[in-house]
C-alpha cells in the first residue's frame, strides 16, 4: 500500500503506528525516529508544537509495537525485513549448555529416584568395607 494511493481523510485518521508501518514499507530502507515522525506530521497536517510534543509518545509506540525493530543509530525498520541469525559459535555454545543442563538434571535424579537401576559392579565397590555384626555380638559388646 502506498501512502498518494490513500485518501487524505483516511491519512489523517490513521493511528501513527500504521502510518510508519507504511512509510517504512514505502521506503524500503531504515530510518531514524524524528525522519518517520516528521513524515507522519507533514501527511496529517500537524505542526512543530505537536511534533515537539508527540515526538517522545510516538518513539515509545515503535519500541512497543512488534511490527518495528529498533537498530543502531536510532534507526528503525519494519521487523519483517529482519531475521534471526545464530552465530555458528552461540549455537554451538547452546548446544553444550543443553548437554550439561540435562546431565546435571539427570544428576539430581539419581540421586532422588530410588528406584532406578544401579550397576551392580557400584553396588560390589561400596559394600567392600562393610561389616556384619551379629545381634548377639552387638548386645555382648554392650
Amino acid at each position: 500500500m502506498k501512502i498518494k494511493s490513500i485518501n487524505k481523510e483516511d491519512v489523517e485518521t490513521l493511528p501513527f503506528d500504521d502510518l510508519a508501518y507504511i512509510i517504512l514499507k514505502e521506503k524500503g530502507k531504515k530510518m531514524k525516529t524524528a525522519e518517520i515522525f516528521k513524515i507522519i506530521c507533514e501527511l496529517q497536517n500537524l505542526d512543530e508544537t505537536t511534533y515537539e510534543n508527540q515526538i517522545a509518545d510516538f518513539f515509545t509506540l515503535l519500541t512497543t509495537e512488534k511490527r518495528f525493530v529498533q537498530l543502531d543509530k536510532g534507526c528503525w525498520d519494519l521487523r519483517e525485513n529482519h531475521s534471526i541469525k545464530i552465530e555458528q559459535e552461540d549455537e554451538e555454545d547452546f548446544e553444550e549448555e543443553i548437554v550439561h543442563s540435562a546431565l546435571e538434571e539427570d544428576t539430581e535424579d539419581n540421586y532422588l529416584d530410588e528406584t532406578k537401576e544401579v550397576d551392580d559392579d557400584e553396588t560390589e565397590d561400596d559394600l567392600k568395607d562393610l561389616v556384619v555384626i551379629d545381634e548377639n555380638e552387638l548386645d555382648d559388646e554392650l
